[in-house]
């Protein structure tokens, strides 16, 4: 059963810009928390005194902690309310970026991450369904698509904004930065933002919560410390098949509730499906490019931190200017065009990665940072709105949650194999293992990271051949119905 209030009334309407620019300040800030740290760890481990493998940590913890109770927030969200699930995550997070600050050990700051984490989890798994909400069906590819354009700009802009502020006032003020925006955010969003307008009652399996919980943990540690110390390691590879069985159980389990946290029957939508599954693509090709372009700007082109930062942020200056281009058109003609268009420009982009090397021009990889803006733009923003569009009013909760859960996979499968295949090349080429680069051999990095970049650029090809696959689908069905109709 749901309880609901008319769609739109007009004062909510009048606000409905307004509402939307709260909800993405934390989208952004809890997705650039997502990356923000990588370039970060080095001066962190120098200051509290770590060793750099321990220092993971601090990334791990965020990225697993979201994984692994996005679901769960999703759904309460559908309970209890989206906006108000929201509004309390948004004060967590505040809190937990502040005790990051503050942290003087490795494990004070997990700990403040974790706290982060659940805050951020809690606006991610919501923010979309807020959105469906309270915007028109004229308008909602727009802002749908402004919504993927803030969590790909927060997602991207993490190691260039991170160079500049580190360099400019420290490491601690990478979390600090987000208490007087969110400050005034969370200001606004108890005053502005709607009271809730679609509650499902049912409840929530804490048993479910507890599986998923366990085989998301399992496996992403699993591949997240596969990178670190390699997947030849027994206790990596029974946390990735434990982990694998545990899901498999979790699938099983979900398939037979009346009530399951993740509603299965969602994915029989094609539309749906394929458009997840292409952002999880697009977020590992993204976070292939992130985690290798500051090493090779600033290892193989000698650039400082903050250089690095400046050729760095053309990648969300151009989405910036794309994506609400892109949303605006969704709205108008058809979205899956706009996003078999913005995949096409990211593989020309990706191959275009692989012919950079010691001497590149500074011009020429600009070209492919702006290339890759713009192909994100292009996609994020109609995929976005398919994503959220193709899904009944009560499963917007769950729909946003799984999305934002893909988004956050794609992040660590990307940072993955794009460092298991770097260091396999690495050391193929050595002869020996190899963990980090090699001085005086920038050649063995660059063989390791044009492999990674036509790895990527594959798999967006995957992505074209599926989305216009369903673009043609599309399209007949639309065919038939015309003739049908005359």
């Amino acid at each position: 059963m749901q309880a609901s209030v008319p769609e739109h009334n007009d004062e909510v309407y009048r606000r409905r810009w307004l509402i939307f620019t709260v909800l993405n300040i934390f989208t952004f800030m809890s997705t650039l928390d997502a990356s923000i740290v990588n370039i970060a760890l080095p001066t962190i481990s120098k200051q509290l005194g770590l060793a750099f493998a321990n220092s993971q940590w601090i990334v791990i913890s965020y990225l697993l902690t979201i994984c692994t109770v996005i679901l769960f927030f999703g759904k309460l969200g559908d309970m209890f309310g989206k906006i108000k699930v929201f509004k309390w995550g948004s004060v967590l997070f505040i809190i937990g970026s502040f005790l990051c600050g503050f942290s003087n050990s490795l494990s004070f700051l997990v700990i403040s991450r974790i706290i982060q984490a659940i805050g951020a989890a809690m606006t991610m798994a919501n923010s979309q369904g807020i959105v469906t909400e309270i915007f028109p069906a004229k308008e909602r590819g727009k802002a749908l698509g402004l919504i993927g354009t803030f969590v790909s700009l927060g997602s991207i802009t993490g190691p260039s904004l991170g160079g500049i502020i580190i360099s400019s006032l420290g490491w601690e003020y990478i979390f600090w930065i987000n208490i007087p925006i969110g400050v005034i955010a969370i200001s606004l969003a108890w005053k502005i933002l709607p009271k809730d307008v679609t509650l499902t009652k049912t409840k929530i399996d804490i048993a479910d919560s507890l599986l998923f919980s366990f085989a998301i943990i399992l496996l992403i540690g699993g591949l997240l410390l596969g990178q670190q110390y390699g997947y030849a390691n027994w206790g990596i590879i029974s946390s990735i098949f434990i982990g694998a069985i545990s899901f498999i159980s979790f699938i099983i389990v979900e398939y037979r509730k009346e009530n399951p946290m993740l509603e299965l029957s969602i994915f029989k939508n094609p539309l749906f499906s394929i458009s997840i599954f292409c952002a999880f693509i697009v977020f590992i090709a993204n976070f292939c490019f992130n985690i290798l372009s500051p090493f090779y700007t600033q290892d193989i082109l000698g650039m400082s931190a903050l250089h690095s930062g400046y050729i760095l942020m053309l990648f969300p200056i151009t989405m910036a200017i794309v994506a609400p281009i892109s949303g605006t058109l969704s709205d108008k003609i058809s979205g899956q065009a706009i996003t078999f268009a913005g995949l096409l420009v990211m593989i020309v982009a990706q191959i275009g990665l692989t012919f950079l090397h010691e001497g590149s021009s500074i011009t020429s990889l600009a070209l492919w940072i702006i290339m890759l803006g713009a192909s994100s733009g292009l996609f994020q923003s109609p995929n976005n709105s398919l994503i959220m569009s193709t899904v009944e009013r009560k499963q917007l909760g769950i729909a946003g949650s799984i999305n934002s859960l893909v988004r956050n996979l794609g992040m660590v499968v990307g940072i993955s194999l794009a460092t298991s295949i770097l260091f396999s090349v690495m050391s193929m080429k050595a002869g020996y293992r190899v963990t980090a680069l090699i001085p005086e051999r920038p050649d063995i990095f660059l063989s390791g990271m044009h492999v990674v970049f036509l790895v990527s650029s594959s798999l967006c090809f995957i992505g074209l051949i599926l989305t216009g696959w369903r673009y043609a689908v599309s399209r007949k069905v639309a065919e038939k119905k015309v003739r049908n109709a005359s």
